[in-house]
């Protein structure tokens, strides 16, 4: 199968740190070469990959200080798909609903994975307008606030196997990775760590955006607490040491979370994941296997308290029949399937 995808251009593919839709796109793109597909990927020009590579910039768009106007770089970008749609038997976009009127216009197969929170009032008009646009979701719980969009697949995420290494003998502090922002609620992991005692490493990243929220309301926290070490924003290559020498991760969300790309990362590291209920985690964490599914402060201490009762061997089972790479990428084939055959027809 001839195959393009299309990434954002905000992180290289795959990112340096954080960046959650931009790695996936690396590890399906890949694994679709793997698994003999004929691929092309457009994304930034220091993005790395097995796949035929159309730079759009010379960087990633976050890490190019010269860069004033994105979406000038994507704009250009849909313009060079579209000048080579014959080239291709489907058509992978992961930019959101940008490219939506120009997929409309020339009718080439393809399909869109929604890869972040549909639960904002401004797109339920747009995702109306466009019902024809064939949609990925990466949990049925994402799907929740447009349920009349033209859903075509759930497609978990899925890692390539010898990416992390499970680890059995873990260290004993708790870790929080990803981004500080007030959804995230890395306030609720110190306060899980302080209640038990135990060490906690913080690697997470800080947006512009959010630098006030992290000014005012975590790095207070921080401060004379020496339980708690803030390490920044850190890459793949440090994540199995972060990840597998960790007693658990703890991901105390309070949003609808569409995935949760760092509790997979966790799992295959043998480390458990304690979360609360919100969004995707009931689908992704198997509850008393791969970790706990709690409700509150209280329960997640709790859930803590509990971690000898997991084996990590049986974590690291859980991921690799859910959550592989080899797996996402037949999903993925089969939607494309899908959406070549309903263009015949």
């Amino acid at each position: 199968m001839r195959i393009a995808q299309v990434a954002p251009l905000y992180e290289s593919v795959p990112p340096k740190f954080y960046g959650g839709t931009e790695r996936i796109a690396s590890y399906l793109t890949e694994e679709l070469v793997r698994q003999g597909h004929d691929v092309t990927l457009f994304a930034s020009g220091d993005s790395e990959t097995a796949a035929e590579l159309v730079p759009i910039s010379r960087y990633s768009l976050r890490l190019d200080e010269s860069v004033v106007d994105q979406m000038a770089h994507h704009i250009l970008m849909l313009e060079k798909v579209v000048q080579r749609v014959d080239e291709f038997d489907v058509i992978h976009f992961h930019v959101d609903y940008l490219h939506f009127p120009l997929s409309r216009k020339f009718g080439y197969p393809q399909v869109t994975t929604l890869h972040g929170r549909l639960d904002l009032p401004d797109l339920a008009p747009l995702y109306a307008e466009f019902a024809d646009m064939p949609v990925v979701s990466i949990s049925d719980s994402q799907r929740k606030p447009l349920p009349h969009a033209n859903w075509l697949a759930t497609v978990y995420h899925g890692l390539p196997p010898d990416l992390l290494t499970c680890c059995r003998e873990p260290e004993g502090y708790l870790a929080f990775l990803g981004r500080i922002s007030p959804e995230k609620r890395a306030d609720r992991a110190i306060e899980v760590a302080t209640r038990l005692g135990m060490p906690l490493k913080i690697a997470a990243k800080v947006d512009r955006v959010d630098y006030e929220y992290y000014s005012t309301e975590i790095r207070p926290l921080l401060e004379n607490q020496p339980l708690v070490k803030f390490i920044g924003e850190i890459g793949d290559a440090e994540k199995d040491d972060f990840l597998g020498r960790a007693a658990a991760l703890l991901f105390p969300i309070d949003w609808e979370e569409p995935f949760g790309l760092v509790m997979i990362e966790a799992m295959a590291c043998g480390t458990p994941v304690v979360a609360y209920r919100r969004g995707s985690v009931p689908e992704v964490v198997d509850d008393g296997v791969s970790g706990f599914v709690v409700e509150s402060l209280e329960e997640a201490v709790e859930a803590v308290g509990k971690l000898e009762s997991l084996d990590r061997a049986r974590v690291r089972q859980v991921f690799e029949e859910r959550f592989s790479a080899e797996r996402m990428a037949r999903d993925y084939v089969s939607a494309y399937q899908q959406v070549i055959d309903r263009r015949k027809v």
